[in-house]
């Protein structure tokens, strides 16, 4: 039952981003035609690979489209919340309806297809069921009044502190998306290929507080980022901060359009640039030695 449940948030739910991801993830646990299904916000956060306030958002953004319903009265396993696809359960209904008509069955009632009362008695199968609220072990309390003297006095609240571990309880729409160069991953880190990562403003602020701006100019360091992608386009995929740094080493030993390379000259001893390690200033000034004239050209 869960495949129809989620075939039909595929096919017909008009939520986008986490907020799909968690209808899905809900969907997959439903169990019948009810579509009753459970879930905690832990459970839903590292399934979607979201933080918990962003899962919290996308259940209150589909229960105000009315995708998605909290039956409140009820509790699942360990005390997890249950949810209902209102939505698709009538769509489940209507289509058991006609395929009960066509096949010519004559028992099908003219009640309207859309199931109105949930049967506990099927969902105690799945472990879910009607939330019970203890009473207090001393009775029904006495209310504060003239007797005691003392006025009712609201109990301080507690202090909130965040009980699901594993996951943020705040932070970007997904765990994966870096702030720049944003894609899903369900690995948890997110890779892309080199023409798809683009200079984030930290590495454009790199490139112009070490002085490759300058001694470029807007147009080589254009030209430098194209030779670049050029040269990795048949890599396999990195992580958004590996293609920074592969980038940054490119730059740094890129040569200046019509200027000589003043780090590299033979004789002295080159001065390594911002931002590249001892192996990248050896492999600069070697490229820079090999573009030098020797004096023995015809």
């Amino acid at each position: 039952m869960s495949v129809e449940a989620r075939e039909w948030v595929w096919e017909h739910s008009a939520s986008r981003g986490v907020a799909r991801l968690v209808l899905l993830s809900i969907a997959d646990r439903v169990a019948d035609d009810q579509c009753v299904s459970w879930a905690s916000l832990s459970s839903l956060a590292q399934r979607t690979n979201a933080s918990v306030s962003t899962v919290r958002e996308a259940i209150e953004r589909l229960r105000l489209s009315g995708e998605l319903k909290q039956l409140a009265d009820l509790v699942g396993p360990q005390r997890s919340t249950v949810y209902r696809l209102p939505l698709a359960a009538e769509a489940i209904a209507h289509a058991r309806r006609a395929q009960q008509e066509a096949d010519g069955d004559t028992a099908v009632s003219d009640e309207p297809a859309s199931p109105a009362e949930l049967q506990l008695s099927v969902l105690r199968r799945y472990g879910i069921r009607r939330r019970e609220v203890p009473d207090s072990p001393a009775g029904v309390r006495k209310p504060a009044g003239a007797d005691t003297g003392r006025s009712r006095r609201k109990p301080a609240g507690r202090r909130a502190r965040h009980t699901h571990s594993g996951v943020p309880a705040t932070g970007t729409q997904n765990r994966s998306e870096p702030d720049l160069n944003r894609r899903y991953s369900s690995s948890g880190a997110a890779v892309l290929a080199a023409a798809e990562w683009t200079v984030d403003p930290a590495t454009h602020t790199w490139a112009r507080q070490q002085g490759h701006l300058d001694r470029l100019g807007e147009q080589g360091l254009q030209a430098a980022d194209a030779k670049w992608r050029a040269h990795r386009a048949g890599h396999a995929p990195r992580p958004a901060d590996a293609w920074a740094a592969d980038w940054r080493a490119w730059v740094a030993r890129e040569h200046a359009p019509s200027r000589p390379n003043l780090y590299a000259v033979p004789g002295q001893s080159p001065a390594a640039p911002g931002g590249m390690t001892r192996a990248e200033t050896h492999t600069a000034a070697l490229l820079a030695a090999l573009d030098e004239p020797t004096g023995t050209e015809g």
